[in-house]
């Protein structure tokens, strides 16, 4: 998970995916709309797949951390 950063310094501390400025909950936020992943990496070229797989084990873990 070593791509997916916290810094308070950006975007108020919520996690990112790290070389951008795009939040996790953004890019789950898009997915949550219907956005394909190839809709999303050619909406944000700075994105691909690995990334957007990034976010959603990321996602998946906090969520089960949080059930725990």
């Amino acid at each position: 998970m070593n791509r997916i950063i916290v810094n308070p310094k950006i975007l108020g501390g919520k996690p990112i995916i790290d070389g951008t400025r795009l939040s996790v909950e953004h890019v789950l936020g898009l997915l949550a709309s219907g956005m394909s992943h190839s809709e999303i990496i050619e909406a944000y070229p700075e994105l691909n797949e690995e990334n957007i797989q990034l976010v959603l084990r990321y996602a998946s873990q906090a969520l089960r951390k949080y059930l725990d």
